[in-house]
């Protein structure tokens, strides 16, 4: 395994990271079998392992902490707050408030004393970032938390991050992690370019977009019975997605790949990625992905994946993405109506 720098952390960590989302209730709720997944997946060389408080409401956590006994020191292990934890409406959001909370729940349900990565899991335009990082850096000082991090913030933020950050002697963001696949490769325009510029790693979500490009979801077949079929039917049923799948299957097969490890190689051949999230739900899906762990794209393989769909585009929609407050709520894009009649 070849281990690559987190950024400027100083930390090591391997080009497959493990992500944790399907261990618990909302996919393998096996506890057991979830704990045999992630040592077969520490056996065959990943260091580093990715979850979140509210993944399973905490469920997985749990089943990570269960794993990680005897074996906590060599793993680099991230988590993440943000995400409602409860029906109080202070048990969410990025508050300091919630995050010195928050992270005591984590550390218990993951029985460890410090967590290597705390990520904030998405933007709160609710709470100034001051108080964020503010927080945060209280618990690196604390001991409790080494590094911190975000997960899918626009660029603009990011920004505003580093800089508030810099002018406050506050504590930075060492970390980024989006959504990046062949289907959605957005962030080559100004996230990726700009975590390189700040000496950010970058691990990146859903590089098979929600399993789009494992070959099971096909142009003018039904869908699959799936978790993802039934969270995100738009995206899994969009017919720009499928016409980009079937463009994309024979080009992995002229090249001897399945297009799951074509998919796989594609996001960890950009410069500016650390990391990628596998998150498989059981131990074949594991399997399957570590099988292509050495897969390395050539340039005429990249130019022809660029043809079918351009760098820095999404083909389609990406229902788990962060979408700003300005596009959901139409009272954040207009003046109000009395004034727009007055005008």
């Amino acid at each position: 395994m070849q281990y690559r720098p987190l950024g400027r952390t100083g930390i090591k960590v391997s080009p497959y990271c493990l992500g944790a989302m399907m261990f618990g209730g909302i996919g393998n709720p096996d506890h057991d079998d979830c704990v045999r997944i992630i040592h077969k997946a520490l056996d065959s060389g990943i260091n580093f392992i990715d979850t979140a408080d509210r993944y399973s409401a905490g469920e997985s956590e749990e089943i990570v902490g269960k794993a990680l006994k005897g074996r906590r020191d060599r793993i680099v292990l991230a988590t993440k707050v943000h995400g409602p934890m409860g029906d109080d409406p202070n048990q969410q959001g990025n508050s300091r408030r919630w995050i010195i909370e928050a992270v005591e729940h984590s550390l218990r349900r993951l029985q460890t004393d410090h967590i290597d990565l705390y990520q904030i899991h998405r933007p709160a335009p609710d709470t100034d970032i001051e108080e964020t990082l503010s927080a945060l850096t209280d618990l690196m000082r604390a001991g409790k938390v080494r590094a911190i991090g975000s997960s899918t913030f626009p660029v603009s933020e990011i920004v505003e991050a580093q800089w508030v950050a810099e002018r406050r002697g506050l504590a930075r963001f060492r970390t980024e992690q989006p959504p990046y696949s062949i289907l959605d490769r957005s962030i080559e325009r100004e996230v990726l370019p700009t975590c390189e510029r700040h000496g950010m790693g970058v691990m990146v979500w859903s590089p098979l977009s929600k399993g789009m490009l494992t070959g099971r979801y096909r142009k003018g077949q039904p869908l699959p019975d799936s978790l993802r079929a039934r969270v995100f039917p738009q995206q899994m049923s969009d017919a720009r997605n499928l016409d980009a799948v079937e463009s994309l299957l024979p080009l992995a097969a002229e090249a001897g790949l399945s297009l799951t490890h074509m998919a796989m190689g594609f996001v960890l051949a950009h410069r500016g990625v650390t990391s990628a999230i596998l998150g498989p739900r059981t131990m074949p899906q594991l399997d399957d992905l570590l099988a292509g762990a050495e897969v390395r794209l050539g340039d005429d393989i990249l130019d022809r994946i660029d043809q079918i769909v351009p760098p820095g585009t999404d083909v389609g929609p990406n229902g788990a993405a962060y979408i700003p407050p300005a596009i959901l709520k139409a009272d954040l894009r207009r003046r109000p109506a009395a004034e727009r009649a007055a005008a």
